[in-house]
């Protein structure tokens, strides 16, 4: 049973990309004009990054997603920042950015992130392609530092020992099974710093990326910055307004992360979120004569757990050689609650699945882990790891991670296996080798321009509550939405979209939540 702070997003245009629905045609796009400079004041000794220009050329060149943006007419370029800002002279990082130039009158930029943590942020341009958005502000995609198309990566494991480690049973929880986990986690924190080094895996966490932000703010020509955050995203727009509240103009956060709540009650509440989207996903199924799960709702869970339990003892057989694994079946089912977009993708997963074929399981595995069709990985999960071992305290009292996996059980019957002990292994941050430096904590932002709060009903990965939480945290504005996906904005909703659009464009906030 898999147990991790937070589940990855996937954009749903990036998903539909990468299994080849999207298609996207147009010209490679050339570089425009330059920006008037920010007018906003810096430190001297950072003057020099938020007054670098921008090379603005063929996307070329920028990661597996290159090509889609080159087609789409998107731009891309490279910027500098401090590794370290309290060591503005040391060490630098290299961040990629993408952008779609405004094609009308031009209010500023609006600069956009996936999520995560560890997404590649290049592709979260072509969301707003041809929008009324797009065609007033230059859309800024950016791969943070550590991430993607971004230099240095944090890298901890090479695509041969990522392949064996998702085929390893992580879900043994005698002695023996929590002390060969432990193990693993040890070598897997000790390879990351031998592979990345300390100094790059101290500085990857949130406060640093936002100002990276900053500065990139200030390379564009903006004097506040307008942001939209997917998921994890939120946390980056949360903590940029704590850290430069004069600098906000708009941001939109959507799949809210709530940062008054204890990492461990997240997991949990998470937990109930899958649960919850689990069930949505088997009442659609049971009345579809295709269902694997049969057609009773109330006997869904147990016809899954038929289907699926037996890959403990034995891989399903696959195309690739790899086989399906127990750990990758469940990463792929919860790839494919994601989005209701991807049901039928999951619905015949596991009616192969239940012939003996795990190959559709095995590719939703794939796209959630960041492994390309040559075998090859991203960087998403290294960098999720890292990431999140430094934002968040890690559990290191072995009678909390027990309670943790007996809650986690209990909260998402369908994830658990029926091998609970009431004891469980310690997480991997809890072996990491630089201190994590954030905490749970209420924003304190009083002077804050209105922001705008996206939560949806049915989101399995940042609950509802969440956002509500947030948009009351924040002083702003929720707007909520009744689907079964993580995250909507720029999804083609307009009862969504068209509110997100004229608070960017004439800073309209709603009076009341529309509730699309």
């Amino acid at each position: 049973m898999p147990v991790s702070a937070r589940v990855r997003p996937s954009r749903l245009s990036a998903v539909l990309a990468a299994v080849g629905a999207l298609v996207l045609a147009g010209c490679a796009g050339t570089a425009t004009e330059e920006r008037a400079p920010s007018t906003v004041a810096v430190p001297e000794e950072l003057a020099q990054f938020y007054t670098q220009g921008v090379e603005w050329g063929d996307c070329g060149g920028f990661g597996v997603d290159g090509p889609i943006l080159a087609r789409s007419g998107a731009q891309c370029g490279r910027i500098s920042v401090p590794l370290d800002y309290d060591d503005p002279d040391g060490p630098t990082a290299t961040l990629a950015m993408s952008r779609i130039a405004a094609d009308d009158e031009r209010i500023g930029s609006v600069l956009v992130n996936p999520g995560g943590p560890g997404a590649s942020g290049l592709s979260t341009v072509l969301a707003a392609a041809g929008t009324e958005l797009a065609a007033q502000f230059d859309i800024v995609g950016f791969d943070p530092r550590g991430i993607g198309s971004s230099d240095p990566q944090v890298r901890c494991l090479t695509a041969a020992e990522t392949d064996a480690d998702r085929a390893v049973d992580d879900g043994d929880r005698s002695p023996e099974g929590i002390e060969a986990s432990e193990k693993r986690n040890r070598e897997y924190a000790q390879l990351c710093a031998e592979r990345t080094g300390e100094d790059l895996l101290a500085h990857v966490g949130t406060a640093d990326v936002v100002r990276d932000m900053d500065v990139i703010r200030g390379v564009l020509g903006d004097d506040s910055l307008n942001f939209l955050g997917y998921s994890y995203g939120t946390r980056l727009g949360t903590v940029y307004a704590e850290t430069f509240p004069d600098r906000v103009r708009a941001m939109v956060l959507d799949g809210a992360i709530d940062p008054e709540q204890d990492p461990v009650e997240e997991i949990v509440l998470q937990a109930e979120g899958f649960q919850k989207a689990f069930d949505e996903f088997a009442a659609d199924c049971v009345g579809r004569s295709d269902c694997p799960l049969g057609n009773d709702p109330a006997q869904a869970s147990a016809r899954f757990h038929q289907i699926v339990d037996p890959l403990i003892a034995e891989p399903a057989g696959t195309t690739d050689p790899r086989g399906l694994s127990y750990r990758d079946a469940i990463t792929g089912v919860q790839q494919g609650l994601y989005s209701s977009a991807l049901w039928g993708s999951l619905r015949g997963g596991l009616s192969s699945l239940a012939d003996g074929n795990g190959d559709t399981l095995l590719r939703l595995a794939d796209l959630y882990e960041g492994r390309e069709d040559d075998g090859t990985y991203s960087s998403i999960n290294d960098a999720f790891n890292a990431v999140r071992c430094v934002d968040d305290q890690p559990v290191i009292d072995r009678a909390v991670a027990g309670e943790l996996d007996v809650r986690f059980r209990q909260a998402a019957p369908f994830l658990d296996d029926g091998r609970g002990t009431g004891e469980a292994p310690l997480d991997v941050c809890a072996f990491w080798p630089v201190p994590a430096t954030g905490e749970p904590h209420t924003p304190d932002v009083p002077d804050l321009a209105p922001v705008l709060v996206v939560s949806t009903t049915g989101d399995p990965a940042t609950p509802y509550q969440a956002g509500a939480d947030l948009a009351r945290q924040l002083g702003g504005a929720l707007v909520s939405f009744d689907g079964n996906q993580h995250t909507v904005v720029l999804d083609g909703i307009s009862c969504v979209d068209d509110v997100v659009t004229r608070y960017f464009i004439d800073l309209e906030v709603p009076e009341t939540d529309p509730h699309c």
